[in-house]
């Protein structure tokens, strides 16, 4: 992953350079004291991960990502701050930031983000070329065992894991999940818009029912993760699943909502939310 660095503090940028080398997090392929700067190095550099600071002269943090995120959505941010206020907090993921680091920073701390950072720009990535390439790429991705006992038995228990922690395993739609992953991951298929309806018709007499069964299920997970997100912005929960098996956008839509700020609930795409299942399902 290359990673660019942004901070008015060159101890800290020196410091975060000798633990990404040492710990190989990733290639620096940049560096940069103010927002500003740094903005002009983001359009022709495109950075896997920005670690930028929260308050820095010329442009803050939260003013730099909201800019570098409406060029690219194919960076992921990472926020540094001594800042312990919950609305500065929220501000900062609000404007795209996906993990935050307190100063003075740990080595330990700064090496567990990158690698869950890293984790899910590769997942999403991995989604994407799934999702626009269909059928072919998801057969490169996804490697079936043989030995189909001991895949089910692996990929089953780790579905059943997902749903616990979105506390929807009890859910009637639970079942449909469980099911249409399953034959997702056996058949080595991924949905697309055009054979939703074809794959549901396919396990269902009544494929509405059983779609509406689903949303519901997913629905809930998105509530109970808004929930969780407005408790706490750095619940592993929440930052594992926050913009993976939903779009960060409507999970704060249903934040809001639940907060009395919006009128609109969020929305669940259920296609994204079962090929993001397949993939987490299939993860070891």
């Amino acid at each position: 992953m290359q990673i660019y660095l942004v901070d008015d503090d060159i101890n800290i940028i020196n410091v975060l350079k000798i633990i990404i080398k040492n710990r190989n997090l990733g290639e620096i392929c940049g560096i940069a004291s103010n927002g500003e700067d740094a903005l002009d190095d983001f359009k022709e550099l495109k950075p896997d991960i920005i670690i930028v600071d929260l308050l820095m002269p010329v442009m803050d943090g939260i003013t730099f990502v909201k800019k570098a995120k409406s060029l690219s959505s194919y960076s992921a941010f990472i926020m540094l701050s001594q800042v312990s206020s919950k609305d500065m907090i929220a501000s900062a993921y609000e404007s795209g930031v996906e993990y935050f680091l307190q100063k003075p920073i740990n080595s330990i701390e700064v090496e567990n983000v990158i690698s869950k950072v890293t984790k899910n720009l590769t997942l999403q990535r991995t989604i994407e070329k799934m999702q626009n390439l269909f059928e072919v790429e998801l057969k490169s991705t996804v490697n079936i065992s043989k030995n189909k006992t001991s895949h089910n038995n692996s990929y089953i228990k780790n579905l059943h894991s997902i749903l616990q922690r979105l506390g929807i395993i009890g859910d009637l739609g639970s079942k449909d999940i469980i099911e249409v992953v399953s034959y997702l991951i056996d058949n080595n298929e991924t949905i697309h818009d055009s054979s939703l309806n074809i794959l549901l018709s396919q396990l269902s007499d009544s494929p509405k029912s059983l779609e509406q069964r689903i949303r519901r299920a997913a629905t809930a997970g998105l509530v109970n993760l808004a929930n969780l997100g407005i408790e706490d912005y750095g619940n592993d929960i929440f930052i594992d699943y926050s913009n993976t098996l939903y779009n960060f956008e409507q999970v704060k839509r249903e934040m809001d909502y639940i907060r009395g700020k919006s009128t609109t609930h969020g929305k669940v795409q259920i296609k994204n939310f079962l090929n993001s299942l397949v993939f987490y399902s299939l993860k070891k």
